[in-house]
C-alpha cells in the first residue's frame, strides 16, 4: 500500500467516497430498505452477516470502480471480512484501487445544547495501530439547532479525536452532521463553518485532515474550510435525502464531493436478480459521480 498514492487519489480523485459503514444502531434500518425485514435474522451475528453480503454484492459490481468511486468508509467489523480470499480493506485497495476509510465512533451521547457529541472511544489508539492497510477514519456526531456552544464542542471533541487520528499516521474524516431537519440550519451552519476554520487554525504542519458535512443551505458555503492547507477534501453527506436531491445539493456546491449512503443505496434489493442489482447501483453510482466532478 503506498500513502503517497492514496493521499493523492483522495486529494485529486475525480470521484466520491461511497459510505458502507453501517453500524450496530443503521444495520436494521439500511437492510430493511434492501428488503430484509428484522424477522429474517435472528440475532447480531446473522443481520451482521446479511448486511456484509449486501456491501460485497456492492462492492463487487462493474460500477464499483476507482474511475467513481474513489474511497470507501468501511464499519470495524467488515476488517474482518472477506471478499474473494482478500480482507475487505486488501480487496478495496489491492483489486479495486479504492481508498479505505474506518469509521471508529460509537454512537452518540444524549441530545444537550442542541447537539449529541460522541460517546468515548475506548481502546481508539489499539484500534488505529491493528487497522491494517486503511488510510483514514470517519467519527460522526450531530448538530440539531443553532446553538454556538453545542456546536463549538461538538467541533473541538471532534478536532482532539482527529488529533489522535493524525498522530497514528492517518487521515481522519471529521463528520460533525447537520441535521437537515433543524430549524436552524443555516444558522448553524454559519456557526459551524467559523468553529471548524478556528480549530482548522490551530493544526500544526503534517495534521490533515478531511471534512464530511451536510449539504448546507447557502450554496458553497464551505468553499473557505475546502481552500484551508490543513484540508485534504470537503466531502457531503446525503443526511437523509434522495439520491436525487442530494446530487441537485451536490451539484450548487463546486468544492464537494460525494461520502453518500442511504442515496447510494437507494432502489437496491436483496430480492433483485444480479443485473437488476447491478443496474439499480450503476444508475445511482453514475448520478452520485456526475454531481461530485
Amino acid at each position: 500500500m503506498s500513502k503517497a498514492e492514496q493521499r493523492a487519489q483522495m486529494t485529486n480523485g475525480a470521484g466520491f467516497i461511497a459510505a458502507l459503514d453501517q453500524s450496530g444502531g443503521s444495520t436494521p434500518k439500511a437492510l430493511a430498505l434492501y428488503g430484509v425485514p428484522e424477522t429474517d435474522y435472528s440475532s447480531d451475528e446473522e443481520m451482521f452477516g446479511e448486511i456484509q453480503e449486501m456491501r460485497a454484492r456492492i462492492i463487487l459490481a462493474d460500477d464499483f470502480t476507482k474511475d467513481k468511486v474513489i474511497g470507501a468508509i468501511l464499519f470495524e467489523r467488515t476488517l474482518g471480512e472477506e471478499i474473494d480470499g482478500h480482507k475487505v480493506a486488501d480487496y478495496l485497495w489491492s483489486v479495486k484501487g479504492i481508498v479505505p476509510f474506518l469509521k471508529i465512533d460509537k454512537g452518540l451521547e444524549e441530545t444537550a445544547n442542541g447537539v449529541q457529541l460522541m460517546k468515548p472511544i475506548p481502546g481508539l489508539a489499539d484500534t488505529l495501530s491493528k487497522a491494517q492497510g486503511v488510510f483514514g477514519t470517519k467519527e460522526r456526531s450531530v448538530i440539531h439547532e443553532a446553538n454556538a456552544d453545542g456546536i463549538a464542542a461538538i467541533v473541538a471533541q471532534q478536532f482532539d479525536v482527529a488529533r489522535e487520528v493524525t498522530d497514528a499516521g492517518m487521515v481522519p474524516i471529521v463528520e460533525p452532521e447537520v441535521n437537515i431537519h433543524s430549524e436552524t440550519k443555516a444558522e448553524a451552519e454559519n456557526i459551524l463553518k467559523e468553529e471548524i476554520l478556528k480549530n482548522l487554525d490551530q493544526l500544526t504542519e503534517g495534521q490533515e485532515i478531511m471534512l464530511k458535512l451536510t449539504l448546507p443551505n447557502q450554496a458553497n458555503l464551505y468553499d473557505e474550510v475546502a481552500d484551508h492547507p490543513r484540508v485534504l477534501r470537503v466531502v457531503a453527506l446525503s443526511g437523509g435525502y434522495s439520491t436525487e436531491q442530494a446530487c441537485d445539493l451536490l451539484n450548487q456546491n463546486n468544492k464537494m464531493i460525494a461520502s453518500f449512503s442511504r442515496a447510494l443505496t437507494e432502489g437496491l434489493a436483496k430480492q433483485q436478480s444480479d443485473a437488476e442489482f447491478n443496474a439499480a447501483l450503476g444508475s445511482n453510482i453514475n448520478k452520485i459521480h456526475q454531481a461530485s466532478v
